[in-house]
């Protein structure tokens, strides 16, 4: 196989281990793809304020681009160098319809800099940990543009409250999942991992047939389309495993990177 061009790689349950960590294994893939001269693209749905751990770890080599593609990050400088944000008369038309649908729901939304929740909504990962943030009112919530939307359910199944918010407002924004909780995150009408990867791509002369992804959840599958080589991770949602052919170990099995040390010899 030719050595890629360009690495794409989702973090949490694909690169990273299950306790956010990542391993000194794939740290050293992940360095000797830069070093090969490549492109290292560390995609995720995680905004940039949760990627300052992750850089430190990685050396700061390679760009992320975060919210699900809303925003191109640089992990050298740690600055945000692109965004598609949700203005705010969408974020508005998207809370009110889904409120006035689906009973029960709670919202957060990631800004370029920062977050803000309403209070009912169950904070997770490390801002749960950190005990960052305070509740808001929905108008505040709502009042400027915003990276990513987040609709939180206490009892919905995952893929089920995915596909009701894709149809009531999937004409507004675009709406997927990564979670094995009942959370819908949303870009952007059109805005996905893949759209900000392949503009990335193009702006390197790189064509999807020198690209490699990585990925374990819905919210990758724009991604894992567009990359001409693709795997998903043994431990990868069903419609991940049902529609990408390659797969690897698990994320806690260092997957990843045992097919960079293959292609980055």
């Amino acid at each position: 196989m030719n050595t890629p061009r360009l690495v794409a790689t989702d973090l949490d349950g694909t690169a990273l281990r299950s306790d956010g960590t990542v391993s000194s294994r794939t740290a050293a893939a992940f360095a000797r793809v830069e070093e090969s001269g490549a492109v290292l693209v560390l995609v995720t749905g995680r905004p940039p304020r949760w990627m300052r751990e992750v850089a430190e770890v990685v050396g700061h080599r390679g760009v992320a681009i975060c919210a699900n593609g809303a925003l191109v990050y640089d992990l050298h400088t740690e600055q945000i160098l692109e965004s598609h944000l949700i203005q705010a008369d969408v974020l508005v038309e998207v809370v009110d319809q889904l409120r006035a649908n689906i009973p029960g729901l709670a919202f957060s939304v990631e800004y370029e800099g920062g977050f803000a929740h309403e209070s009912d909504f169950r904070l997770g990962g490390l801002d749960r940990r950190s005990g960052r943030g305070s509740g808001v009112a929905p108008g505040i919530l709502t009042s400027r543009p915003c990276a990513k939307l987040l609709a939180l359910h206490p009892e919905m199944d995952p893929d089920g409250l995915h596909g009701a918010v894709h149809e009531l407002v999937g004409h507004l924004v675009t709406a997927t999942h990564s979670s094995r909780s009942a959370l819908v995150e949303m870009s952007a009408h059109g805005i996905t991992k893949a759209t900000a990867l392949a503009a990335l791509a193009r702006r390197h002369g790189i064509g999807p047939e020198d690209a490699v992804a990585f990925g374990d959840m819905p919210n990758d599958l724009p991604m894992l389309a567009w990359a001409g080589r693709s795997y998903a991770v043994a431990n990868a949602h069903r419609d991940v495993l049902a529609v990408v052919g390659q797969t690897t170990e698990a994320n806690d099995e260092d997957g990843v990177a045992r097919v960079l040390e293959e292609l980055y010899r």
